[in-house]
């Protein structure tokens, strides 16, 4: 029985287009949605978080501004196979390989007319490349960084990152889980930079993220699983985790223990029942000599991968690494495909940490202004105390030592009152600074929220309160220019307005109501006549 007057929703080829991502959208659309991801963060985002210090990158560190191209960023314990996927990818042998760590420095492969090699202080001082923000974290890192520009390599419309295999001394597998100034002095002692916030700064722009394990070391070091924990929470929408080298396994047992031990690995740092897809893959023997030929094998294949002779070698438990191989392919290639939304969702994410960081901060000196007020109010009026009761001795023709009298003790007695306001004043902000205080605000402030059991809004709170505690507590509620109410009313527009509409000009399908609009204006009669046609199987 069909329901009277509920029209069925009609999808009209007409209304209905579809793009395959950003790949076909239209290049002057890609550029204008650019244009205004750029535009909100420049003229009102990046200047409120600086004005704030909040949680965002700072525009002297090269705030919100992306780079140049789109980039796939590598990772991955030391001889994972990191640098021979790159060379498979890019089809021409760049990166060095080898069983021992072979390089300490983070790696740009770029496209370009001719080969050229740029060393990490001409690199990052390039205005245009995008990546001066790695001035800040020291001159260890601007030189253990390098571009290297490579001609006729597949990658052509994209860059890609390597990065220096991840290593545990003695000192970090004992405290691979420290949090605080500690893991950043250690960070700082074993590279001579901050690893973790590079990686992170790495991996928040970084359209394709890649983090390679081996079976030698599957998931077992303190630095790969401190790079989980504090350098990418809140990107697994980008990231593919990869067990490389799986044809190295000769037995099964083999294969099912260092499975196990990632998953175990993981599951320390991965607060969750379901763990992410582990991609199981091997690369073809002509790369693991370093012969670069594989990116055109693989389209020569037309994505089957692999070469019949190998397969037929190695035995047919290969075309499952093969398969997979091809799989983590196809998503390095889609970076190009992905940056509008990897641009809309990083500009969404900063939005959602500055709206948290300003409403708390408002919250917090809203209060401690009527705190302020209240004691200068208490103070005020012990003087005032004072000078009427001197000022009424005096009316009565008082001895002159009892006004007198009177002014020394109302000196005093504001004083006291003064001091003892003032250090529960002190005491007041401290508590309001500390953990369990700025706990309490935000739950008082999203109060609703939470009692509707909003995960999101929690998962924004604990990635900025250790960074907000450590700013209020350094420069105090007073160094910190006060949060206006139309602040807060633009980042919501942004949220409501601005960021839906990027997101529908992004958007490789969209739907309209159009169709079902039409319909449900036609006598019942038709509407039953084209459920029929479009369903000729229905019974009535």
């Amino acid at each position: 029985m069909i329901a009277q007057g509920v029209p069925s929703l009609r999808i009209n080829p007409r209304v209905l287009s579809t793009r395959d991502s950003a790949a076909t959208l239209d290049t002057s659309l890609q550029a204008e949605i650019m244009s205004k991801c750029e535009d909100l963060s420049s003229k009102f985002i990046q200047p409120l978080n600086d004005r704030l210090r909040g949680p965002l990158d700072k525009s002297s560190s090269g705030g919100y501004r992306t780079t140049k191209l789109p980039f796939v960023f590598v990772l991955g314990n030391h001889s994972s196979g990191k640098s021979s996927f790159i060379n498979h990818c890019i089809g021409r042998t760049i990166q060095t390989t080898g069983v021992a760590p072979t390089d300490d420095s983070f790696t740009i492969i770029a496209p370009g007319p001719k080969d050229i090699d740029q060393d990490g202080p001409a690199l990052i001082g390039d205005p245009d490349m995008g990546f001066s923000g790695l001035r800040q974290f020291g001159p260890a890192l601007i030189h253990h960084t390098c571009l290297k520009v490579r001609r006729d390599i597949a990658t052509s419309t994209f860059m890609m990152v390597d990065s220096p295999g991840m290593i545990d001394s003695p000192v970090t597998r004992a405290s691979a889980f420290d949090s605080g100034g500690g893991a950043h002095n250690r960070s700082l002692s074993d590279r001579g930079y901050d690893f973790e916030a590079v990686v992170k700064w790495f991996a928040d722009r970084a359209d394709v993220i890649l983090l390679f394990f081996d079976p030698d070391k599957p998931g077992t070091t303190g630095e790969t699983l401190s790079i989980l924990t504090n350098s990418l929470p809140g990107l697994d929408h980008k990231l593919y985790i990869v067990l490389n080298k799986a044809d190295k396994f000769e037995r099964i047992h083999d294969f099912a223990r260092a499975f196990g031990s990632l998953c175990w690995n993981l599951s320390k740092v991965i607060q969750r029942k379901d763990l992410p897809r582990i991609y199981t893959m091997c690369l073809p023997e002509a790369d693991r000599q370093q012969q670069p030929a594989a990116q055109q094998q693989y389209a020569a294949a037309g994505g089957a991968g692999g070469d019949a002779g190998e397969s037929s070698r190695l035995g047919s438990g290969l075309q499952d690494l093969e398969s997979t191989r091809v799989t983590v392919l196809s998503e390095v290639f889609k970076a190009p495909k992905r940056r509008i939304d990897n641009i809309i969702t990083r500009l969404t994410d900063s939005v959602h940490l500055l709206q948290v960081h300003a409403t708390i901060v408002e919250d917090l000196q809203r209060d401690y202004r009527r705190a302020k007020w209240g004691q200068r109010g208490t103070t005020l009026a012990v003087v005032g105390a004072g000078a009427g009761a001197a000022g009424a001795s005096m009316y009565l023709s008082a001895p002159l030592e009892l006004p007198a009298a009177v002014g020394v003790l109302t000196v005093l007695l504001a004083g006291g009152v003064h001091f003892m306001t003032s250090r529960t004043l002190r005491q007041k902000e401290e508590h309001m600074l500390s953990v369990e205080g700025l706990n309490m605000r935000f739950s008082k402030c999203y109060a609703t929220e939470l009692a509707e059991g909003d995960e999101m809004i929690n998962s924004v709170w604990k990635r900025i309160r250790e960074s907000l505690k450590l700013t209020l507590g350094t420069s105090g509620l007073n160094a910190i220019p006060s949060v206006k109410a139309n602040d807060l009313k633009q980042l919501q527009r942004i949220l409501d307005q601005d960021i839906p509409s990027l997101r529908r000009s992004a958007a490789p399908v969209q739907f309209t109501y159009e169709g079902a609009k039409a319909a449900s204006e036609k006598p019942t009669g038709e509407r039953l006549r084209d459920r029929v046609h479009s369903s000729p199987n229905l019974n009535l």
